[in-house]
């Protein structure tokens, strides 16, 4: 009996040791991300409707926004054509996994994501926590908002509703379950101001047509990056860190930014750069 289980348990290492040299023989043959952008001529960029990073224009159909721009440029460089392909924030990495997409841009880099995805070094760009307040405020540091007279509406459990809540002991802070909700609260006059990262409020006070955009001090700054798939070649991943780092450097990628905020008719003079030595 003994040999008999000793024979089965090398019948079952045999097997699981030859599934294992077909799975790398299978991966070391599958196409890179660099050789399959090459030999199809297309750069496929995941979008979604979330201005300023991506907008599209319901009357033309066509893809604008930041990530846009920072997609065509590469392109151009890489002498292939730029594909959109839409996708949602929460279908983004299983997307670069699948090989539907090959870069996702403003993907913010996370110890979670890093598990399925790559990351260049290079962070895409720079934003920060901020708060959309009445235009009669005076706003300069997080204690010109800690006042027992101040209303300032968090989204509830978020890194926002963190901060503030130990900025602002002396503020009403009022929590609400979505973006949307807390947003809605300052539309309503019902808050002061509404506390998110600043990108997001850009859209909405175009929308509700009032308030300001700032970035109290001390400067709670994050970062965001671009997904790539994850792979033993790592060329694709590489260049994309020396496209976004000389996008950056050189101030193309805020120059993108501004050129599509004036599109959006937003004065780029009146929001918070994306780049941290402009703030």
């Amino acid at each position: 009996m003994i040999h008999h289980l000793q024979s089965r348990l090398a019948a079952v290492a045999l097997a699981i040791v030859a599934m294992l040299a077909v799975s790398t023989a299978a991966f070391s043959q599958e196409k890179s991300t660099w050789d399959t952008i090459q030999d199809n001529g297309t750069l496929r960029i995941g979008v979604t409707q979330a201005p300023p990073w991506f907008f599209k224009n319901p009357a033309t159909n066509e893809w604008t926004g930041l990530g846009v721009s920072v997609g065509n440029a590469m392109a151009e460089a890489l002498n292939v054509k730029l594909e959109p392909v839409e996708v949602t924030w929460g279908t983004a990495v299983s997307a670069l996994q699948a090989n539907q997409i090959d870069i996702m841009f403003v993907l913010d880099a996370t110890p979670q994501r890093a598990v399925a995805v790559g990351f260049p070094a290079q962070p895409l760009l720079y934003y920060a926590l901020a708060v959309l307040a009445d235009d009669e405020l005076t706003i300069e540091t997080w204690d010109d908002l800690n006042k027992p007279d101040i209303k300032i509406a968090v989204t509830q459990g978020t890194t926002m509703d963190s901060y503030v809540s130990r900025r602002l002991d002396k503020a009403e802070i009022l929590r609400f379950p979505s973006n949307g909700e807390a947003v809605a609260a300052f539309q309503s006059k019902r808050v002061n101001a509404v506390s998110l990262f600043h990108p997001p409020l850009i859209a909405m006070r175009q929308k509700i047509g009032r308030g300001q955009i700032v970035l109290p001090k001390p400067i709670r700054q994050s970062t965001s990056s671009a997904g790539v798939r994850l792979e033993a070649d790592t060329r694709f991943r590489d260049w994309v860190n020396t496209a976004i780092s000389y996008y950056y450097q050189t101030g193309q990628t805020q120059e993108w930014y501004e050129q599509f905020l004036t599109e959006y008719g937003v004065d780029p003079e009146t929001v918070p750069a994306i780049r941290r030595e402009d703030w």
